[in-house]
């Protein structure tokens, strides 16, 4: 076999085997062509027969496969001829083939990024109780599909998506339609719910409806390869969706992941695996302050030995030097929860700060803060509407969080009390009243609903009560804890119109009357709402 070799030019070859003829047209093409056929075919491993142009003595076609097994055969060749030994075409050609099957199977494995099953963690289903044996059972049935959710796999294919994760996460289910058809529907499942109480207000939209989310969290873990992903659970599962943006999030918080994610290799960080308990990394919280832009980054860990922490923040700060205070989480148990119990500041305060209606609060990285503060600031603004202090009242603020509520009404009334059960939010709520310099406010850690019975066995009169409770609503102990203080008013503000239905119902018979109510659009994008109805003691 002939060969010319030159070092000021590329190795040619002039045939392959005798039997080759259809080969003899590409003689001319060397190692750089073969490359680009291998980058081609690595693009179009889906087509395996793609149909390709290929002169020879019959005039007819071979496959992109046929043309590729060619050149590795000729690149194969030339560099066994350059180490001056014959060269096995046929075993090195099924060598390169292997090799790139099993990186095909790789990248397409890596595209589904369905890492490992673990427990049900769905969250986004709702659910009514009827009566109040229900509520002692704590048992609860799914409201019907004509008032709630839509399954985001009947989602029409006709209409354009914003997001290309929708079908996997699950999280940003009305994106078929515009927003205004959004707040549309939104509103009237408020109406079919709450109308038979009192008047529903029209529904308060945002104007910009994207990247409101000030918390973002990200949970890490790892492709088949080893290589680390950040993204979000699969909605009713553990399954990993790898992502890199999302329409709601704050989208520096979205950056900082991202950067994260690229510093671990260097500093040879692996992510934690669920069912090994192998890895230190588990998620990675950015908190953003809307109002003072302060980020703080909460790193949850499996272990508090962190390599190389100080090189790691430095590292991290010369990509985003925007961040304020960063916090290691440490979460070494086998468990569903995002935050463990100890915490280490290794950067900044351990805290950033934020405005709401005037206030200024601290958050901390267990602190519950609502997430959207344009919608936020129009939602507490209206309940003190609702509330329609004289400045004379006394009044509880139940499930107080970080204070956000009763601080902001404390200039409009005598006297506020907040009750929390959470131990580093209430130590933040009074930071806050100290921080704002309030003097008529008192935070106690307590479970709310025992709090009001204890208040109403002293006999405490207090003239209105706000709660904002989680999604799952009250129980029927803080309902009846609450009839029993009897308070004039009730601010109810609420996350999820069924279980606000739920306790209406059960205020209602209890000698309250829904007076009016408003929903406000806290969650664009999302199925959820939230709603402010004031009631008042008949």
């Amino acid at each position: 076999m002939k060969q010319i070799q030159d070092k000021n030019k590329k190795t040619h070859r002039k045939g392959l085997s005798a039997g080759q003829s259809s080969q003899k047209k590409s003689q001319e093409k060397g190692i750089h062509s073969a490359q680009k056929l291998v980058q081609l075919y690595e693009r179009e491993t889906e087509q395996k027969h793609r149909k390709s142009k290929h002169s020879n003595e019959s005039n007819s076609r071979s496959t992109l496969e046929d043309i590729l097994d060619q050149e590795l055969t000729t690149v194969n060749n030339n560099r066994t001829a350059k180490m001056g030994r014959p060269g096995n075409n046929k075993q090195s050609h099924k060598q390169e083939k292997k090799h790139h099957q099993k990186k095909d199977a790789d990248k397409n494995e890596e595209r589904r990024i369905i890492n490992r099953e673990g427990s049900k963690t769905d969250n986004r289903v709702d659910y009514r109780a009827s009566n109040s044996a229900e509520y002692k059972a704590g048992n609860r049935s799914q409201i019907s599909k004509s008032t709630r959710k839509q399954d985001s796999s009947n989602v029409s294919s006709s209409k354009k998506q914003m997001c290309g994760y929708l079908k996997n996460c699950g999280g940003c289910r009305l994106q078929q339609g515009s927003y205004e058809e959004q707040l549309k529907n939104k509103q009237t499942e408020v109406n079919q719910l709450i109308s038979k109480f009192c008047k529903v207000e029209p529904i308060i939209g945002m104007k910009d409806p994207y990247h409101y989310r000030n918390k973002v969290h990200a949970v890490f873990d790892h492709d088949r390869k080893g290589n680390p992903i950040s993204g979000i659970y699969q909605e009713g599962s553990h399954r990993v969706i790898a992502i890199d943006s999302c329409i709601i999030h704050n989208k520096k918080a979205d950056e900082i992941i991202v950067a994260i994610r690229g510093l671990l290799k260097s500093f040879k960080i692996k992510t934690y695996d669920e069912d090994t308990g192998y890895g230190l990394l588990r998620h990675v919280l950015v908190r953003s302050g809307f109002q003072t832009g302060e980020i703080m980054v909460v790193l949850v860990v499996s272990s508090p030995i962190f390599p190389s922490k100080n090189n790691f923040v430095k590292a991290l700060r010369k990509l985003h030097p925007e961040i304020t205070t960063i916090v290691l989480n440490v979460n070494d148990k086998k468990t569903s929860m995002v935050l463990g119990e100890r915490e280490q500041t290794i950067y900044g305060k351990g805290y950033i700060e934020d405005v709401l209606c005037g206030r200024v609060f601290r958050i901390s990285p267990k602190s519950f803060y609502q997430i959207n503060l344009v919608q936020t600031d129009i939602l507490y603004n209206k309940a003190i509407e609702f509330a329609k202090l004289s400045g004379e009242e006394t009044i509880l603020d139940a499930y107080c969080g970080i204070g956000t509520i009763g601080i902001i009404a404390s200039d409009h009334v005598k006297r506020v009390i907040g009750v929390e059960l959470n131990g580093d939010a209430v130590r933040d709520a009074k930071t806050n009243a100290r921080r704002n310099q309030v003097t008529n406010v008192e935070f106690y850690q307590q479970d709310a609903g025992e709090f009001m019975s204890q208040l109403a066995g002293q006999k405490e009169s207090i003239d209105v009560v706000f709660l904002d409770p989680p999604r799952a609503g009250s129980d029927e102990k803080f309902l009846n804890s609450l009839c029993t203080l009897n308070p004039e008013k009730v601010v109810y503000v609420s996350c999820n119109p069924v279980t606000l239905e739920r306790d209406l119902n059960y205020l209602t018979k209890k000698g309250y009357k829904a007076v009016r109510a408003v929903p406000v659009d806290m969650f664009p994008w999302t199925e959820h709402v939230e709603t402010c109805c004031l009631l008042k003691r008949m």
